[in-house]
């Protein structure tokens, strides 16, 4: 069954992204990740919490996949890297379901 990875950033400086990003992609497709949303216009309809900076949802085939994509040693730098810039980030695993 399907996960998704539900993310959302509130950035300040967005001097770090290019370099994120670029790793990010690629570990996403190595273990078989496809972004369904990643950034793009959001318009909040309800609720008092301030919107995201950037909200991301990622596609995975199975828990494993997202479990095995989050652990790859080749991404801790890359949650450093955010966590040295100041990123507030938010990331929660959601299964999908059978219809």
């Amino acid at each position: 069954m399907a996960v998704y990875l539900v993310g959302q950033l509130h950035v300040k400086n967005w001097g770090w992204y290019n370099e994120y990003r670029t790793v990010t992609e690629a570990l996403v497709e190595k273990h078989a990740g496809k972004y369904l949303v990643k950034g793009g216009k959001t318009e909040q309809l309800e609720g008092n919490a301030p919107p995201p900076s950037a909200l991301v949802v990622i596609e995975f085939p199975t828990e494993e996949h997202l479990q095995q994509w989050y652990q790859d040693p080749e991404y801790e730098p890359m949650i450093q890297l955010r966590k040295d810039n100041g990123v507030e980030t938010t990331l929660l695993m959601v299964e999908g379901f059978s219809n």
